[in-house]
């Protein structure tokens, strides 16, 4: 028996309910809690687990002999050793009630396929990515912008996070700053990888909603860009769900065009789950 199939195996050996068929048991690896509404974690991923940048999984725990399963966007690179996800915490949902209580050691599930319109293969190439995101709508993006591949399609890479509060805005300052300073592809970011934050509640530099920020002109403006163009820009779009139909319907009047992953085009929306 391999080493995996082995972990795997005293992983069921010790939980109170089976493991359903087609289903990972890994390992929590870490555990960071960022405020008390959002947290992170890495899990120890399988060999044969295989994913696009960008795309989601169904995650659970075994808590229960039918689990309740969640679609959670992969925050960590195709290429990474371990899985990571960044969620929110809510207090009486059937999932993250108990998933935020996880501790290093213990067991996550993971459904074995992974899928998802936040991938590299739904856009055309263009000079810049715009990737628009809200609350833990920023977990695809932080696997993308540590993605080579990403690199490879786009010329410059816009990060944008909006948050209610300046802590939630914590995880994706230090991914940004970690990226920057990856071995693997630290070199591709520089002069190309940008971060926008603003928050709607809590006093700080740059307040707003994104989609005001966009239509007043202050995003394009701190960027040193021009509004949308459909020659040069293409568009991401992960998070609440308001902020999904407003960001598309401003992308859309800009004369950018949806794709998907059999016909890419110019701008995309996760439609999966709202975060």
């Amino acid at each position: 028996m391999n080493t995996a199939a082995l972990r795997n195996t005293e992983a069921v050996q010790a939980l109170e309910f089976p493991i359903p068929a087609g289903v990972y048991a890994e390992r929590v690896v870490s555990v960071k809690h960022y405020t008390d509404r959002l947290f992170s974690f890495r899990i120890t991923r399988p060999q044969s687990f295989r994913f696009r940048s960008g795309e989601f999984v169904m995650i659970g725990l075994p808590n229960a002999e039918k689990p309740v399963f969640r679609a959670y966007s992969i925050a960590s690179p195709s290429w990474d050793e371990e899985v990571e996800f960044f969620s929110i915490k809510v207090p009486d949902g059937p999932l993250t009630q108990h998933l935020q209580k996880i501790q290093p050691g213990d067991t996550v599930l993971m459904r074995q396929k992974s899928t998802g319109t936040l991938v590299n293969d739904a856009l055309t190439p263009g000079k810049r990515l715009y990737m628009i995101s809200t609350g833990t709508g920023i977990a695809p993006f932080a696997s993308l912008i540590r993605d080579p591949e990403t690199y490879d399609k786009f010329g410059e890479i816009i990060l944008t996070h909006t948050c209610r509060d300046l802590a939630e805005l914590k995880y994706g300052e230090e991914l940004i700053a970690a990226t920057r300073e990856d071995p693997l592809i630290g070199e591709l970011t520089e002069g190309r990888l940008f971060h926008f934050t603003s928050t709607t509640r809590e006093a700080s530099p740059r307040m707003g909603r994104i989609t005001t920020l966009i239509e007043n002109g202050e995003l394009f403006e701190a960027l040193g860009t021009k509004p949308f163009d459909r020659a040069e820009d293409r568009v991401m779009i992960c998070g609440s769900m308001n902020m999904l139909k407003d960001v598309k319907a401003l992308v859309e009047k800009a004369g950018l065009k949806e794709g998907s992953n059999a016909e890419p085009a110019d701008f995309v929306v996760e439609r999966a789950f709202v975060g």
